[in-house]
């Protein structure tokens, strides 16, 4: 992500970054994919220069019947201009434990996506063809635990709109890379904050799929925003998640090794 954001800032005409972050700029802008960019531009250049994070996560799954199940994980982000890199280890309930997955993010190609099972103790690539498909059986897909590079979507302005209280840019996206499970997805995001408030998802046959909220945003290191609670609904078959997050760590001295197939076999 930071890779990109850096060659596109060097590209982009000096009047448009003398006023950036100046969202009466952006009203200026009539073109709507040119508005788009802008506005995603201006999302992740807000957001990098933490080089790397760790968070806890509660993670409720519930099923049409209204059943839960609980799972507790932990999530650390690494910046690379390589590509960023997750790694969410799973510490509960018992059948999950030390499960790990790592994802590497490749902008337009296929990110790789590794998972340690450790009943078999190997670890498993998951093919692109797979990564739309749930993660760790929620409501998420491979797909949105990924690092969401610039490039992988194009970006079109549809509209501003109120959104539980919160002025929005409504803004639709469209992936450009293989295998994605959705057509497309709209988001609303925070004009304040520029962070996401709300995205909806189509699947491949343009019909709606999920809705995913962000909740109880707090501010760290005096400039990044980060979201204490989202839930997800999947329409389609009445199931749902919600996952918490505490406990936010930055600059630990994360480095590429914490990120590697090896690594989540060490990991407990």
């Amino acid at each position: 992500m930071k890779k990109w954001i850096t060659l596109l800032l060097s590209l982009a005409p000096l009047t448009l970054f003398a006023e950036s972050f100046n969202l009466d700029y952006l009203e200026k802008i009539k073109d709507p994919y040119t508005k788009g960019v802008a506005i995603i531009t201006f999302l992740y250049s807000s957001n990098f220069g933490f080089h790397d994070e760790t968070v806890d996560v509660t993670m409720i799954l519930k099923d049409r019947s209204g059943r839960q199940s609980t799972r507790y994980f932990q999530r650390k982000y690494l910046e690379d201009p390589e590509g960023d890199r997750t790694a969410n280890i799973f510490d509960r309930p018992r059948d999950v434990k030390g499960t790990g997955i790592l994802t590497i993010s490749h902008g337009v190609d296929d990110d790789d996506v590794w998972i340690y099972l450790p009943v078999v103790k190997r670890v498993k690539r998951i093919s692109s063809h797979n990564q739309s498909g749930p993660f760790m059986g929620s409501e998420f897909a491979y797909e949105e635990i990924s690092a969401w590079e610039i490039e992988k979507r194009s970006y079109k302005y549809l509209r501003d709109e109120v959104f539980n209280g919160h002025d929005c840019f409504v803004v639709e996206t469209v992936p450009l890379y293989k295998n994605s499970g959705y057509t497309k997805q709209v988001e609303w995001i925070d004009k304040t904050i520029l962070r996401p408030r709300k995205i909806v998802f189509y699947d491949r046959k343009k019909t709606l799929l999920k809705t995913l909220e962000y909740g109880n945003y707090r501010q760290y290191l005096g400039q990044y925003w980060r979201t204490h609670e989202v839930f997800i609904t999947n329409h389609q078959n009445g199931k749902s998640t919600q996952a918490l997050f505490k406990n936010y760590r930055f600059r630990t001295g994360l480095t590429r090794r914490d990120f590697t197939k090896t690594s989540l076999k060490r990991a407990r």
